[in-house]
């Protein structure tokens, strides 16, 4: 059954542009290209408002194979079907509860992802064997133009290789994945930077299995009660305890400790590039990095830093957790994961 649903974007995530504002000749034939290639079961660096995304036709079990031969993705990870309205929502779930439709007319387009029951046309592949598919819509007005053309959804994970860090411009797609992509939408940078926040509504009570670019504390003004982290969930896109690292290693560290912790690496002959929003004393072989203290600035400049800092020719990145409040707690978990896919371990004195 479908549902009409308002267009509309969380107070503090306005649109730059309405996917149906006018758009130069250029960008039509980018998204006519895009289309094409989808339908020919092609993939597509697809940008949206988080990172971009490696598309292919959902319904199409060769395409989405090409999807995890080119990330190097184990076939039981589950994929996230983008859509072009919240309106296709009843075709690719069932058993949709009322506050998904809530969620949806509030937050669609934009970072959320909703996990429901699968509907029957949604393909094992896509959802990992499991009885849950995760459904969006993205709200970067090119992202929006093609799904609407293309008319159906698409898978569309990080374009990356696996476990690599997610590309925030169409560049990092095209150095990590080259020929790999058939087309590649370059829609400029991501303007939140890091990838959506999952609900799961599966389950009788909401929960995040996936902290991102919406807060708990916004999700519940529908939900009428912060959303907890689940500890049991099914599995889902980027939930691998190593995931989204540089390729250079990366260190976590108390801030009070960042200094003792540059000190021992320098110490070891390592070149050091501290990250943090305030400059201090450091180290002949370290280097102060200066990072945004606004949490939504740091998560739009995130990805794109750790791709450069990745060909500075340091040895170790240096960094603390931010604090969790509000899109912090996405922060903290892909930091946390950075850290995870080295075995970083932190010199001693860091308690």
């Amino acid at each position: 059954m479908k549902r009409a649903i308002g267009r509309r974007t969380c107070e503090n995530m306005p649109l730059r542009l309405e996917a149906k504002a006018r758009m130069d000749k250029n960008a039509l034939e980018t998204v006519e290209k895009a289309v094409e290639v989808l339908r020919r079961g092609g993939l597509v660096a697809l940008p949206t408002e988080t990172v971009y995304g490696l598309a292919a036709d959902a319904q199409n079990p060769k395409a989405i194979a090409k999807v995890f031969e080119a990330k190097g993705r184990p076939l039981h990870h589950p994929l996230i079907v983008h859509l072009g309205s919240a309106d296709e929502l009843g075709q690719w779930a069932k058993n949709i509860p009322k506050t998904a439709w809530k969620l949806a007319e509030q937050f669609w387009p934009g970072p959320l992802t909703l996990l429901l029951q699968r509907a029957p046309r949604v393909l094992a592949a896509v959802t990992g064997g499991q009885e849950t598919v995760a459904l969006r819509v993205p709200s970067h007005p090119l992202a929006l133009a093609v799904l609407q053309a293309f008319q159906s959804g698409v898978v569309a994970p990080s374009a990356n290789t696996f476990g690599r860090l997610s590309p925030t411009l169409a560049q990092h797609v095209r150095e990590d994945l080259k020929e790999k992509v058939d087309w590649v939408v370059d829609g400029g940078p991501c303007h939140i930077g890091i990838e959506s926040t999952i609900v799961d509504l599966s389950q009788e009570v909401p929960s995040i299995v996936r902290p991102g670019g919406l807060s708990p504390e916004v999700l519940a003004k529908v939900l009428g009660f912060v959303p907890q982290r689940s500890t049991h969930t099914p599995r889902i896109s980027g939930s691998l305890p190593a995931h989204y690292a540089p390729k250079t290693q990366l260190v976590l560290a108390k801030p009070e400790a960042l200094v003792h912790c540059a000190t021992a690496l320098c110490a070891e002959g390592k070149r050091v590039a501290v990250l943090h929003p305030h400059k201090t004393a450091l180290p002949e072989n370290a280097q102060w990095v200066c990072i945004p203290q606004e949490l939504s600035a740091l998560a739009q400049q995130l990805y794109a830093l750790l791709h450069r800092l990745d060909k500075e020719g340091f040895d170790v990145l240096l960094t603390s957790l931010p604090e969790a409040d509000d899109i912090g707690a996405a922060l903290r978990d892909r930091l946390t994961r950075a850290a995870n896919a080295h075995l970083a371990t932190v010199p001693p004195n860091n308690d």
